[in-house]
């Protein structure tokens, strides 16, 4: 359970994964767990594999998802998704939000492995909060070319928090 208050875009995130309860998911960039708290609410069966290239931010997050850790429902590792390797066909859904690699340089080699680690029917979410509706077109437009040029079927999603920021996902299925 989540401690203290939630980011909008987070929660946003989450509901946008439209989770089952034996998904298995994988964060990248999940920094002190946020995210992952909420995954584990919606699982029963499933688990959630999270990355950060931040020990720090890492160890937060293993201390605030404490209980899914033991229950053997969340697994954290220090690591960038550049240097992070899993089986093929490990994942359901695989949630990144705010991890600018997708849109401010070509993420050839990471789309690569996050297609061989989605299992047959997954998808890939990339969220973002720009600052602004300019810059929310922007990554909308860059990031769901740029999957579709690797294969995948992109679907974008632009909402607005009640504080009025957009709000960018981008669902992409092989």
């Amino acid at each position: 359970m989540p401690r203290g208050p939630v980011p909008e875009r987070l929660t946003r995130a989450v509901e946008n994964l439209d989770l089952a309860p034996g998904d298995r998911v994988l964060e990248i960039g999940c920094g002190r767990g946020v995210a992952v708290a909420l995954v584990c609410e919606r699982l029963t069966s499933g688990t959630v594999t999270a990355i950060d290239r931040s020990a720090t931010a890492v160890e937060a997050a293993r201390r605030r998802n404490e209980e899914c850790v033991a229950a053997g429902r969340a697994v954290f590792h220090t690591a960038s998704l550049e240097e992070s390797d899993f089986p093929d066909a490990s994942f359901d859904k695989i949630l990144a939000v705010n991890v600018n690699l997708f849109w401010v340089r070509s993420p050839d080699r990471e789309l690569a492995a996050l297609r061989r680690w989605l299992a047959p029917g997954g998808s890939l979410y990339l969220c973002w909060e720009p600052p602004d509706a300019r810059r929310a077109e922007e990554i909308a437009g860059k990031v769901a070319a740029t999957v579709a040029s690797r294969g995948f079927v992109a679907e974008v999603r632009v909402g607005v928090t009640g504080a009025g920021s957009r709000l960018v996902c981008v669902r992409a299925r092989g």
